[in-house]
């Protein structure tokens, strides 16, 4: 089947399920605009096709998806032409899985990130691996969690989706599945057994009963109490202060802290607003919010300073501007949620 992503995304009716599958290994099956548009097509078709009872999407290669194609959006933007489109129709694509009416099953083994988190995290189902893990690094690229994370993230209990923004460490999938991030976990063994059995019966949830492979959670429970302790706290300075008062004694404190201060400022304060107002917005919502902080963050500097840091010169220091929270008013922070008039996303 052919919806017109080429080479880079593979579509397939097989029995019940329609079957979408990433065939960018060399890129780490980052996202295109072409591939967006064609998710898009495919699911728009299959929606309304009687014969399709289940969409499940799949990658090649050891990452389900590593994100945007961060360099085509560095190199666009610093041409004077950024990718407003290619973020309008993900953002568009991100709403659409989340209201989707069929049964949307992601099997995720591998790295998933950024874009990839969006076409997968906001379906019915996600299955990860015991080779999945999972990441919202962008405070680190001087950019802000997107494709929907402002409505993923606040639900995790203990502040932990509030820790992973503002952080951007990975997880693997015992954590994934103890914070609902992950609705199941399978082995990668049975990867293939387990994606014919959902395309003979197109009923995921009896599939899933003779494949759940139970993940026990990784992180310890007083690492989990401490990033409910510090993460909780009612502004992102509160978090920062309650971190250093702990850093003296507590390694994770001391650690989570380090890190923090490697990301940017105005990414972080960004974060810090978005995730908190997300907490009481619509997915529809919170998308036209993030396309609001999208376009401002494509028109600011560290956006590409961070890519330049960490994908072209690969230096790994960014010079971010403003290079101190201090520095950031509350006004610039408000302008990055400002609304956009007629350049507004319609959903």
């Amino acid at each position: 089947m052919d919806f017109g992503g080429g080479d880079e995304i593979r579509f397939e009716h097989l029995g019940r399920a329609g079957v979408i599958t990433l065939t960018r290994p060399q890129a780490l099956n980052a996202l295109t605009h072409r591939m967006i548009r064609a998710l898009d097509a495919a699911l728009s078709a299959w929606e309304a096709d009687q014969g399709v009872d289940i969409v499940v999407v799949k990658a090649e290669c050891r990452a389900f998806s590593a994100g945007g194609d961060i360099l085509h959006i560095y190199e666009t933007g610093r041409a004077g032409k950024p990718p407003v489109d290619f973020f309008a129709d993900e953002y568009r694509l991100n709403a659409r899985i989340s209201s989707f009416r069929k049964p949307y099953v992601a099997l995720i083994d591998g790295i998933v990130m950024g874009g990839g988190v969006g076409i997968s995290f906001h379906g019915s189902h996600r299955v990860m691996t015991e080779n999945a893990q999972f990441a919202m690094p962008e405070v680190g690229i001087g950019f802000f969690p997107d494709v929907g994370a402002s409505h993923l993230l606040p639900d995790l209990g203990g502040s932990f989706g509030m820790y992973l923004a503002l952080t951007g460490n990975r997880i693997r999938y015992g954590d994934a599945l103890w914070s609902g991030l992950a609705t199941h976990t399978i082995k990668a063994e049975d990867q293939g057994t387990f994606l014919e059995r959902l395309t003979l019966t197109g009923d995921p949830e009896l599939v899933l009963r003779d494949f759940f492979s139970h993940a026990g959670r990784e992180t310890d429970r007083p690492t989990l109490e401490a990033i409910s302790r510090h993460f909780s706290q009612p502004s992102l300075k509160r978090v920062i202060d309650s971190l250093e008062r702990a850093a003296d004694t507590d390694e994770f404190a001391a650690k989570t802290l380090a890190t923090i201060r490697t990301r940017s400022p105005t990414s972080l304060r960004v974060a810090w607003r978005q995730i908190s107002a997300g907490l009481t917005l619509s997915m529809d919502a919170c998308m036209k919010m993030e396309f609001r902080i999208l376009n401002r963050m494509l028109a600011g500097h560290d956006f590409y300073e961070g890519i330049r840091a960490a994908v072209i010169d690969k230096d790994a220091k960014p010079q971010w501007r403003p290079a101190s929270l201090d520095a950031i008013s509350e006004a610039d922070v408000d302008a990055y949620f400002a609304p956009l008039g007629e350049r507004e996303l319609v959903l």
